[in-house]
């Protein structure tokens, strides 16, 4: 049976709740309409996330959400409501983009892949989320957008992600014009993985999250950690770092167990060693 963890907030900061089951951790945002990423709300989702981190049993993350928004953003009107502050609103306003800094960047540098599963619209802060997770496969009713640009706030937490993932020419469109593109348009900009009906969604994403759990652990850390590092790097050191990388993963106890299973011809047995 599947075990529920529920965090929940009051009032306007609404719930996030985590479900555990057969390897897969899936983190669902539960404060429709918007699902904005309140500073609690990501709060709870750090919290998941640092869980995942440092649980064993955790080998895939999944980041989805209830109702028709995945995610609006940074909520608005708690930001809003700071302004009457003495500083008008500067220290809540640091405290929350680097709540959302910290946030993307532990789920990048998180030892497990984490997936997106987005059904419906993911703009400015929630689109960011889309981009920092390894993978986002979405329905054919998602859409993204960066809308900063229309209300005078340029999304430039977001551009970090959106810039990492997309060509520049693609993520300057998405921030200049602030305009809404399609789950087609999005997976042509390289925004996300694979596009599917609505209703295999769910389906899908479980397929690739199991996929991912019969792999070696300690390789997907590994290799997930040496991706991101090397992508920062220039050639020649991205070279020298992934050398070093791969012959300290040939000394480890699952890829001798993994090549000595492949040559033998049967299922590998794991031991994360």
């Amino acid at each position: 049976m599947a075990e529920i963890v529920a965090i929940r907030q009051t009032g306007a900061e609404g719930p996030v709740t985590a479900e555990f089951d057969a390897g897969v951790l899936r983190v669902t945002l539960a404060n429709p309409p918007a699902n904005p990423l309140s500073l609690a709300t990501m709060a709870a989702l750090q919290a998941q996330i640092d869980r995942a981190r440092d649980d064993a049993f955790v080998r895939v993350v999944v980041i989805a959400a209830a109702g028709k928004v995945f995610s609006a953003g940074h909520d608005l009107k708690e930001l809003t409501a700071h302004r009457a502050d003495a500083d008008r609103g500067r220290a809540f306003f640091e405290q929350t983009m680097t709540a959302c800094a910290t946030l993307m960047q532990s789920i990048v540098r998180c030892p497990k892949p984490v997936i997106a599963e987005v059904d419906g619209i993911a703009t400015a802060a929630g689109c960011q989320l889309v981009a920092s997770c390894d993978l986002a496969i979405v329905s054919d009713q998602a859409k993204f957008a960066t809308p900063g640009v229309n209300i005078g706030l340029f999304c430039s937490t977001p551009m970090v992600a959106l810039s990492r993932n997309v060509s520049r020419k693609h993520a300057m469109e998405m921030l200049l014009t602030g305009e809404t593109i399609d789950a087609a348009t999005a997976r042509e900009f390289g925004l996300v993985n694979r596009v599917v009906p609505r209703e295999y969604l769910t389906q899908v994403v479980s397929k690739y999250a199991q996929t991912i759990v019969s792999k070696s652990p300690l390789t997907l850390k590994i290799g997930k950690e040496a991706f991101y590092a090397q992508a920062e790097m220039g050639l020649a050191e991205a070279y020298d770092h992934t050398t070093r990388v791969m012959v300290e993963n040939m000394l480890a106890r699952d890829a001798e167990e993994g090549i000595s299973a492949f040559i033998g011809k049967r299922d590998p047995k794991w031991t994360g060693e």
